[in-house]
């Protein structure tokens, strides 16, 4: 009976034996892993939080009628030719006459403005003849009262007539300018015209309840529209709204972009990157190539042919890259390609 099991403990031993011989003959064995690495590199990384919105023009004026008459379209003075949709315009240009001769002779401007000089000729001769002793105060008091009242009824009969001429509010561009016929008879309130001033453009936005405290007002914003692959606007938050939306877990705010080349047009549908921190002169890597491991985030680089983990902290995180905060040194290789199926301690071969 003792021989039969001092049989089976040799048996079993030198089973353990040749299987200790096989494991150490797979390792020597081990078929590198083909990977690729790439150097530390130090960049520039940021939290940013994107939002969408319609672009609106910074000022905008429908121009209408305040009186009936014939419509007289205007010349536009740089090109010579009538004004036309698209034409960019200064403040106070006149884009259309209103015409009325019954309205401009009611008006009496020329009798108004002959009333006012004489009042201003009486007023220097009652002066002269006080300071003589050739009238009274009371005289010089009247006369001054006449002036007055002629001042007035001139003004007024300025404002009358210049409710005929359709002029630009602001700086601008003819973004809307429905047709009349030539002299045509327009009707009091008549649509002229509509003027956009969009060398600074207004975005209203909407952010998630996560950027409450993070979002602030003066912070840039990068803006992008598709048809401008090669350009990006910069904008400012100018307006938070302190109040979330218990719809939409929400809250709203405003970007002033400053639009002085034109790219961005009245009505676009934009992207709003808000940069609300930036780290400069940091460690960035690749965020598809860290793995988690035990709630711990790694990545493995290269030491004399073998791939060794290195668990890192992370900072800031983009779309495809992030910070490293600590876990990595700048002679580090790390392994971007051929990670997927390595362990520490794993046999690699680089490839460049």
């Amino acid at each position: 009976m003792k021989s039969g099991i001092s049989t089976l403990s040799l048996t079993v031993l030198m089973l353990l034996i040749a299987g200790c011989k096989q494991e150490n003959t797979m390792s020597r064995n081990e078929i590198p892993t083909p990977v690729s690495v790439s150097d530390i590199t130090y960049g520039t990384v940021s939290r940013i939080f994107t939002t969408n919105s319609t672009a609106v023009s910074g000022s905008e004026a429908q121009l209408t009628t305040e009186m009936a008459g014939k419509y007289i379209l205007q010349k536009n003075p740089s090109t010579g030719q009538p004004y036309k949709l698209g034409d960019r315009v200064r403040k106070g240009a006149l884009i259309v006459r209103i015409e009325d001769k019954s309205y401009e002779n009611g008006i009496s401007i020329e009798t108004k403005r002959l009333n006012l000089e004489l009042a201003e000729q009486e007023q220097v001769k009652t002066k002269s003849l006080y300071d003589k002793g050739g009238a009274t105060l009371t005289e010089v008091k009247n006369s001054d009262i006449k002036i007055m009242n002629s001042r007035i009824e001139y003004e007024n009969a300025e404002m009358n007539l210049e409710k005929m001429n359709i002029r630009a509010p602001f700086d601008g561009v003819i973004v809307d300018l429905p047709h009349y016929s030539m002299e045509a008879k327009v009707s009091s309130g008549a649509a002229i015209a509509t003027i956009m001033d969009y060398s600074s453009m207004l975005l209203e936005i909407n952010l998630p309840e996560s950027a409450i405290n993070e979002v602030v007002v003066g912070q840039k914003a990068y803006i992008t529209h598709y048809t401008l692959p090669n350009d990006t606007i910069i904008g400012r938050v100018t307006e938070l709204s302190p109040a979330i939306s218990t719809e939409t877990r929400t809250f709203k705010g405003k970007v002033l972009v400053d639009n002085g080349r034109l790219l961005i047009r009245p009505g676009m549908f934009v992207k709003a990157d808000i940069i609300t921190e930036c780290h400069e002169q940091t460690i960035v890597i690749p965020k598809n190539i860290v793995r988690n491991e035990n709630r711990r985030r790694m990545v493995f680089v290269v030491d004399q042919g073998i791939a060794r983990a290195r668990y890192i902290n992370l900072g800031l995180e983009e779309k495809n890259n992030v910070e490293v905060l600590r876990g990595l040194e700048k002679d580090d290789q790390l392994i971007v390609r051929g990670f997927e199926t390595l362990r520490d301690g794993s046999k690699v071969k680089v490839q460049r």
